[in-house]
C-alpha cells in the first residue's frame, strides 16, 4: 500500500483500521519510513495503537472526523490516507486529504459501496490507488522488517477450528486489536492447546 501510495518521510499520513491485523501494517511501514501517522481505531483502542509507534490517535466515533483529524494534525497536511475499512467513511476521508493527496485502499471491511462526490475528486486533484498484492521483492523486505523485529505482526487470539462460531462473534464484536487465527484442531501431531497463544 505505502509503495503504490509513495509515502515518504516527512508527509502524514493517516490510517484507518489501524487496529486491525492489515491496518497495523501501515502503521508500523509508515513510520519506518519516517512519516508522521495518525491512527484511526475504535474506541477503548488508542493506548494499543500508541504502542505501535503512532502518537496521534482518533477514534471512529469521533462526530465530525474532518475536524478532529485537522485538530490532531496541528495544521499539517494529510499527504495519504491508506484505509483497509470503506463503507460510510469514505468521503470524510477524502475529505481530509490535502490537494493532490493520494488515498490507497486495501479493503473494504464496512463495505465496498462508498459515496464519492465527484467534485471532492477533481477539485482537489486527488489520486485514488487501489492495492492488493505486492511484488515478490517487497513480500521477502516484509518477511526481512519481520525477522529484524522492526515490524511486529499482531497476534489478538487463536482458535480451535471447531470454535469457528465464537471466533465469527469476536469478529464481529470488533474487541481485539490485531489478527483473529483459526488453527486445525490437530496439526502435524500437535494438539490445539500446544499451540495456543491466548
Amino acid at each position: 500500500m505505502l509503495n503504490r501510495a509513495r509515502v515518504s518521510a516527512g508527509e502524514t499520513v493517516l490510517v484507518s483500521g489501524a487496529s486491525g491485523g492489515v491496518g497495523s501494517g501501515p502503521v508500523q511501514f509508515a513510520r519506518l519510513r519516517g512519516a508522521r501517522v495518525i491512527a484511526l481505531v475504535g474506541s477503548g483502542k488508542e493506548e494499543q495503537a500508541r504502542a505501535l509507534g503512532t502518537e496521534l490517535v482518533i477514534t471512529r466515533d469521533t462526530g465530525n472526523l474532518p475536524a478532529a483529524v485537522a485538530k490532531v494534525a496541528g495544521g499539517r497536511p494529510i499527504a495519504v490516507v491508506a484505509d483497509v475499512v470503506g463503507g460510510y467513511v469514505f468521503a470524510d476521508l477524502l475529505n481530509v486529504l490535502r490537494p493532490m493527496g493520494r488515498y490507497v485502499t486495501a479493503g473494504a471491511i464496512a463495505g465496498p459501496a462508498v459515496r464519492l462526490d465527484l467534485r471532492t475528486l477533481y477539485l482537489k486533484q486527488l489520486e485514488l490507488i487501489g492495492s492488493t498484492m505486492g511484488t515478490h521483492e517487497e513480500f521477502a523486505s516484509l518477511v526481512e522488517h519481520i525477522a529484524s523485529g522492526r515490524v511486529k505482526p499482531l497476534l489478538a487470539r487463536t482458535y480451535p477450528l471447531s470454535d469457528i462460531r465464537r471466533a465469527q462473534r469476536d469478529f464481529m464484536n470488533k474487541d481485539f486489536f490485531g489478527k483473529l487465527v483459526l488453527i486445525p484442531d490437530r496439526v502435524s501431531g500437535q494438539n490445539y492447546e500446544e499451540l495456543r497463544v491466548d
